[in-house]
């Protein structure tokens, strides 16, 4: 009797967990729908901006700074202002599954690989190559050293040495694989990123100016050490058309070297930091925690530059029209869920080590890059 209670029992139970079980899917499906809603409203908003401000604000005061801004800039802010109306609201938190930060910028780099040509790093090489692997070495060694002094976390070390060494939010990414780092460190990296590269965009051409720099050295400059892609572009057009071009090229060949940080930071965690009295882990641990979009990066980029070996001038201008808009869509996406994820609290929380390595470690970048900008770009011409 007993054992038919049970199955009786288990009989009504069966249908009520699948019920719950269902019910907790409609709820995280819901909250995953509300929370992409969110992104891609504030990502239509962020490109509305970003295409009719210059219109609104051409005949009057404002036309250049109108002009200047990017669409990052609004993408950040859109996805601040609805971070703050979300969380007044309560609703945040449940929405924030549907975010997804690191999918949409992992595409987006990926989609930025088709419009990195291998030819444009080899016209650049000598000068582009050496000032990124000096900048790179010499940054991240001063965070990663100086961020140990402070007694900061190896994890967190990495990230802030590789966001600000290299690209940013994308290679503090990198890094967040390789060396398997905490969601909330990587989300506190992402806002110390914006946090110092938004007064940038616009300071750094301003000095620029100031100090009478030459186009070449200017965008070499800007692209050196301005932590983000998108950042570097947008100063790099308030500086105007040539500096913009080198910025361009130089940021890009520091993207191109994410992998090299990244198998580094992989072999390094893997086998000194990590390794267990069993011993040193497998070498495939490499090629679990190797960032995959990494190697996105780099197909897109071959494919690309085959692609434009063999077609058409037409063909493509139409090809990269087609390819930044996908890049563009997706990063401002990305922008506006780095908004969104960006909390106060983490930033009270973590205390002031890690904002003051990230501020020392940007006044090195900068006086670094300019002078190896100095001396590696004096008299270049594109």
């Amino acid at each position: 009797m007993s054992a038919g209670a049970d199955q009786n029992r288990a009989t009504e139970q069966g249908p009520l967990e699948d019920s719950v079980v269902s019910l907790r899917r409609g709820l995280w499906t819901g909250a995953f729908l509300a929370g992409l809603a969110a992104v891609v409203v504030g990502g239509l908003l962020a490109r509305y901006l970003a295409v009719h401000v210059p219109e609104w604000t051409a005949d009057g005061g404002l036309a250049e700074l109108g002009a200047a801004v990017e669409y990052p800039v609004y993408a950040i802010a859109i996805g601040l202002l609805l971070n703050a109306v979300l969380a007044a609201t309560g609703v945040r938190d449940r929405i924030a599954v549907g975010f997804r930060t690191e999918f949409f910028i992992k595409t987006g780099l990926v989609v930025l690989g088709a419009t990195v040509l291998l030819s444009v790093i080899v016209r650049a090489a000598g000068p582009a190559i050496l000032q990124g692997l000096l900048l790179i070495t010499g940054v991240f060694a001063f965070t990663w050293w100086f961020a140990g002094k402070l007694g900061l976390d190896d994890k967190l070390r990495a990230l802030l040495a590789s966001a600000v060494s290299i690209c940013g939010v994308s290679a503090a990414i990198a890094a967040a694989g390789a060396v398997r780092a905490k969601r909330e460190q990587l989300a506190y990296t992402a806002s110390l990123v914006i946090l110092f590269a938004l007064p940038s965009i616009f300071i750094l051409p301003w000095l620029a100016d100031l100090l009478g720099l030459s186009p070449s050295v200017t965008g070499a400059w800007l692209g050196g050490n301005i932590d983000t892609t998108a950042a570097v572009t947008a100063a790099g057009s308030i500086a105007g058309e040539e500096p913009l071009q080198i910025a361009s090229i130089v940021k890009l060949t520091q993207n191109a070297l994410i992998g090299f940080v990244a198998v580094g930071l992989t072999a390094w965690f893997a086998f000194k930091v990590e390794r267990s009295s069993e011993g040193a882990p497998k070498a495939v641990e490499l090629w679990h925690r190797f960032p995959k979009f990494v190697l996105g990066f780099l197909a897109a980029s071959v494919l690309a530059t085959v692609y434009a070996e063999q077609a058409s001038a037409a063909n493509l201008e139409q090809f990269e029209s087609t390819i930044k808009v996908f890049r563009d869509s997706f990063l401002t996406l990305a922008f506006v869920s780095i908004g969104l994820e960006f909390k106060v609290t983490s930033l009270r929380e973590a205390g002031w080590r890690p904002i003051g390595v990230f501020a020392a470690a940007t006044l090195v970048n900068i006086g670094l890059a300019l002078a190896l900008a100095s001396i590696l770009f004096a008299g270049f011409t594109l």
